[in-house]
């Protein structure tokens, strides 16, 4: 398993090999999405600090596996056509955030902020 280390925070991990790991945490879909999600009101990455792909510590893998077994598949994931690939399903691999992403505002049909 490998990391993604932005700024000296361990960011996410993935379950795959280094190559792998490279090519999602470094693809222009991926960036885009972590230029966008938020931890705490902040961007999870600037758009110019170095995205370091590194193992995954001991500590990282329990979190990672820790996340999946708590993950019941009723999530609300929508696949993001930027991230499409001619690969085969069975060759992706998970990505578990390690950081608290914020919830997004929820919008109303005319894409208006709706009061929670």
């Amino acid at each position: 398993m490998f990391t993604l280390e932005i700024d000296g925070t361990a960011v996410a991990v993935i379950n795959g090999d280094e190559e792998t790991a490279r090519d999602l945490f470094t693809c222009d879909g991926f960036k885009s999405d972590i230029r966008e999600l938020t931890s705490a009101g902040k961007p999870l990455w600037n758009g110019t600090s170095e995205l370091k792909v590194r193992p995954a510590t001991e500590d990282e893998i329990e979190m990672f596996e820790d996340a999946l077994a708590e993950d019941d598949g009723s999530g609300d994931f929508e696949p993001v056509e930027a991230h499409a690939d001619s690969e085969e399903d069975e060759d992706e691999a998970d990505i578990v955030f390690l950081v608290d992403i914020d919830e997004e505002d929820e919008e109303d049909e005319d894409g208006q902020k709706l009061d929670a």
